[in-house]
């Protein structure tokens, strides 16, 4: 029998190397949601929201694939086409 994905993960993060690189990736996964969920919230296809930032389409996909990481330049960029502002900040840490 498979198990769930969030099961699966649960038992493997308890390999202490897996953890540390799990851990490591925590910051990118938050950027690629963060650009997937202001698309989906202005309702505009990848194509749609190429248009209006300039971006190349396949560029969005690779960034919301997680295969390329943005630069600052970029981000700006798809915010303007998002009709957003970008605020980055750094908070403390929950622990």
């Amino acid at each position: 029998m498979t198990t769930n994905f969030r099961e699966d993960l649960k038992r493997r993060l308890k390999d202490p190397e897996l953890k540390k690189e799990y851990d490591a990736l925590d910051g990118e996964v938050k950027v690629i949601q963060a650009i997937i969920d202001a698309r989906k919230k202005t309702n505009l296809t990848q194509k749609e929201l190429s248009d209006r930032s300039g971006i190349d389409q396949a560029d969005i996909s690779r960034l919301e694939n997680g295969t390329t990481n943005p630069t600052i330049k970029l981000l700006q960029k798809l915010a303007n086409g998002l009709d957003m502002d970008l605020e980055l900040r750094f908070v403390p840490k929950t622990k």
